[in-house]
C-alpha cells in the first residue's frame, strides 16, 4: 500500500503483535496536524453551509476528509483513516430511526413508528448515504490512506435507538423471546452490512475501522453493549454475550469498547468471548481516564484473561508508569498528544520497552 505514513510497515507489525497479545501500538484516536509542509497540495474545501452539509453531504465531507488528512501527522502508529462515522450506531439509522447532526457529533433517534418488524430495506436513504459517503471517499483515497468502516454498533444497542431504552429493557422481562428474534435478525443485517462496506472500503483485504481507529489484515470491528450497564450479569449472558460472541466467531479480529464504571460486572462474560482478541476501556464521565492507577488491576485481569487491552486518553506523564506497572505486552495506548513534540517523546520512552 502506498500510503502517506511513512512508517506503514513498522506500525502493521505493531499491530499485527497486538492482536496476538504481544508487543504495544502507541496512537491517538484522532489526527493532529503534522509539522511541515502537507503530503501533497489539496486545495481548501469550502466552508460548510450548514451542519447538515458538514455531516451528511457526501462530496463536501470526502474532500474535507481529504484534505484534512494531507495535513495531518502519522508518527508512531497513528492510522491514516478517514473517518466516516455517521453517528454511534448507524445501523440503527438503516434500520429506521433518525440521525440528528449536531456541532460535534450525530445522534441516533428512535422510530417513532417501530411496530416491531426488524427489515433491511436498501432504498433506506441512510443506507445510501453510507455507500456514497464511503464511495465517494474511496475515489479520494487511493492508496494514500484507508477509509474507515462507520460506528456500526449492534445487538441491544441497536434496538434501543429504534425502539427507545425503556422499552428495551422492558422487553428483556416481558417477552424474552420476541427479543431473542429480534437480536438474531439484527446480527444477521449487521453481517450483510458489514460485508458491502467490507467489499468497498478494504486494501487487498485489509481494512480499518473508524471508531477508535483500528486496523487489521481482515474483517474487523468494535462490538459493544453500552446497554448493559443497566441490567444484571445473568441478563447480559442471555441477551448479550451469544450475539456478540457470534459476531467475534464470523469478523478476523475485534474489539470489544467496554464502556463505563458499572459495566466491569459484565467483564467474566466478556472474557468467556474465546474468539474475543482485545478490549478497550472507556471510565465514563467525570471519572479519571485510562492511564490512572485505578485501571491497572482491570487491564491485567484482561491481560490474564488472554485479551491485549486499548487504553483511551492516556497523558504523556502517565504512559511510563502504565506500563511499569501492567508489562509491555499486548498493549494499545492511545495518548491524548497535542503535537509532534509530544509524539516524538512518547516515542522515546517506548524504546526502552520495545
Amino acid at each position: 500500500m502506498n500510503t502517506w505514513k511513512q512508517n506503514w510497515d513498522e506500525t502493521k507489525q505493531h499491530y499485527l503483535d497486538w492482536w496476538q497479545q504481544k508487543g504495544i501500538v502507541l496512537s491517538m484516536w484522532e489526527h493532529l496536524e503534522k509539522d511541515g509542509a502537507p503530503y501533497e497540495f489539496v486545495p481548501d474545501p469550502p466552508k460548510a453551509k450548514d451542519v447538515k452539509q458538514f455531516w451528511f453531504d457526501p462530496k463536501w465531507r470526502a474532500h474535507n476528509l481529504h484534505y484534512q488528512l494531507s495535513k495531518s501527522s502519522f508518527k508512531a502508529d497513528i492510522l491514516p483513516v478517514a473517518n466516516t462515522h455517521l453517528g454511534p450506531g448507524s445501523l440503527g439509522a438503516i434500520l429506521g430511526a433518525e440521525l440528528d447532526g449536531g456541532e460535534d457529533t450525530i445522534w441516533i433517534k428512535e422510530d417513532p413508528n417501530f411496530a416491531g418488524e426488524i427489515q433491511f430495506d436498501r432504498n433506506n436513504p441512510y443506507w445510501k448515504l453510507h455507500l456514497d459517503l464511503l464511495q465517494e471517499c474511496k475515489k479520494l483515497a487511493g492508496e494514500r490512506y484507508f477509509v474507515g468502516c462507520p460506528d456500526l454498533v449492534e445487538g441491544l444497542d441497536v434496538l434501543a435507538s429504534l425502539k427507545g431504552t425503556q422499552e428495551t429493557l422492558m422487553d428483556m422481562m416481558l417477552q424474552p423471546e420476541v427479543l431473542d428474534v429480534q437480536l438474531q435478525k439484527v446480527n444477521d443485517i449487521y453481517f450483510q452490512v458489514f460485508d458491502e462496506i467490507y467489499d468497498i472500503i478494504n486494501v487487498d483485504g485489509e481494512m480499518a475501522y473508524c471508531y477508535f481507529s483500528i486496523w487489521a489484515p481482515g474483517k474487523v470491528a468494535k462490538l459493544q453493549s453500552d446497554i448493559s450497564i443497566m441490567f444484571s450479569e445473568d441478563d447480559y449472558r442471555r441477551f448479550v454475550q451469544p450475539y456478540i460472541r457470534e459476531q467475534a466467531q464470523k469478523l478476523d479480529f475485534s474489539l470489544y469498547h467496554l464502556d463505563g464504571v458499572d459495566a466491569q460486572r459484565h467483564l467474566d462474560a466478556i472474557l468467556e468471548i474465546d474468539e474475543l482478541n482485545a478490549i478497550q476501556w472507556t471510565p465514563g464521565v467525570g471519572e479519571p481516564q485510562g492511564g490512572d492507577p485505578r485501571w491497572y488491576d482491570l487491564y491485567k485481569k484482561i491481560l490474564a484473561g488472554g485479551k491485549s487491552i486499548m487504553a483511551n486518553w492516556v497523558t504523556l506523564e502517565e504512559l511510563e508508569p502504565l506500563i511499569d506497572n501492567i508489562g509491555n505486552q499486548g498493549l494499545h495506548i492511545n495518548v491524548d498528544f497535542k503535537s509532534e513534540r509530544e509524539i516524538d517523546e512518547a516515542l522515546k520512552i517506548l524504546d526502552k520497552y520495545r
